[in-house]
């Protein structure tokens, strides 16, 4: 009698190369079938070549053989599209209204906390026209795949990206796109890249209300957003339409940060308050959420982001930015589907029109 759960522990040791993830993280494995010691294993073929796909094979074969009385093992792949196998916890916006605030570093910070804890973690760059999450990874791999889909690069830690920057000739490259092209390509980042089973996705937002945001909040099941801002008046002001659109999108927000929030003098310890002082209360308030951190001006912080070696940061400031996020995150709800109506954008079921004829 062959135990299926021996089986799937097997295959969860069995990491697909260059990846850093299982079959089993990928959610690959469809069926496991037995018959007159003979197994046949049946996984997807979701964003996996054919070269990928015959390693796989020779993999699963020889760690199955010989497990409980097997004699022969079969591998075969079924067709699937990776949003169907696609098993994200929760999913959260990292936004702000202005550029420069710091919002990659934000989003990048918070995926290495997670991904200490133990979660795995993701980062979709939704900032197409200024990507910067590869960089600040180390990451330049161009990511694996087939027709039906692509494969995340791995950072050195395990999370899981997918930027457009992977995808360009160059990192210096110009994506110089209009507003439908940028809204497609997010959406095929969401459903056409095998993100398998994820505890949570990070999404890093262009700056402004624009259509990326926009798509963003209306076709991805976002569990809330985050707001990213710096201490100068100017920024404040800008970042507040950011509040504003989420607050009008019905997208909860799960908290506020402040970065370039001061710096500390190294022979002193000193506090500055080089962009003047801090307006976190103030947007706390403006947001209704909390403040999940002020992170200084760190040129240390600066250093690894430029190295690419964001994950060996360690700090007490990001060890409370952990923590206040591990506890809005546990209790933010799983999003929902957004489907705005097409003519007013409001959401079904407050539009009056959507009432009267059962659609939007």
């Amino acid at each position: 009698m062959v135990d299926r759960t021996r089986v799937e522990e097997v295959l969860s040791r069995i990491v697909l190369p260059g990846t850093m993830r299982s079959v089993m993280q990928l959610n690959l494995l469809r069926k496991i079938e037995v018959k007159d010691h003979r197994m046949k294993v049946t996984l997807s073929n979701a964003a996996l070549d054919p070269d990928l796909r015959e390693v796989l094979t020779g993999q699963i074969q020889d760690a199955l053989r010989g497990t409980d009385e097997i004699e022969a093992v079969a591998v075969d792949f079924e067709e699937a599209q990776p949003k169907d196998l696609n098993q994200v916890g929760k999913v959260v916006a990292v936004m702000s209204g202005k550029g420069g605030v710091g919002k990659s570093l934000v989003t990048s910070l918070i995926a290495v906390a997670m991904a200490r804890e133990g979660k795995s973690v993701g980062i979709l760059d939704a900032d197409i026209t200024g990507p910067s999450i590869p960089k600040m990874f180390g990451v330049h791999g161009r990511p694996a795949g087939s027709e039906s889909g692509l494969l995340p690069v791995s950072s050195q830690t395990g999370i899981q990206i997918m930027s457009i920057n992977l995808l360009l000739p160059s990192e210096d490259e110009a994506v110089i796109w209009r507003g439908p092209l940028l809204a497609k390509a997010i959406q095929q980042f969401w459903e056409d890249v095998l993100w398998g089973k994820l505890d949570l996705l990070i999404v890093d937002l262009p700056p402004g209300t624009g259509d990326v945001p926009l798509t963003v909040m209306q076709s991805l099941p976002l569990a809330g957003a985050i707001i990213v801002f710096s201490p100068q008046d100017l920024a404040a002001m800008v970042v507040r339409k950011a509040v504003k659109m989420a607050q009008q999108l019905k997208v909860p927000i799960l908290g506020v940060v402040e970065n370039m929030s001061y710096f500390v003098v190294p022979e002193t310890g000193k506090q500055i308050n080089i962009f003047g002082q801090s307006r976190a209360g103030e947007m706390a308030r403006a947001a209704g959420a909390p403040v999940l951190g002020r992170i200084p001006i760190d040129p240390e912080l600066a250093r690894l982001s430029d190295l690419g070696q964001i994950e060996s940061y360690r700090s007490d400031v990001t060890a409370q930015l952990q923590r206040s996020f591990s506890e809005i995150l546990a209790a933010a709800k799983e999003g929902e589907p957004r489907n705005p109506c097409s003519v007013c954008q409001s959401w079904i079921g407050e539009c009056p029109s959507a009432k009267a004829k059962g659609a939007g």
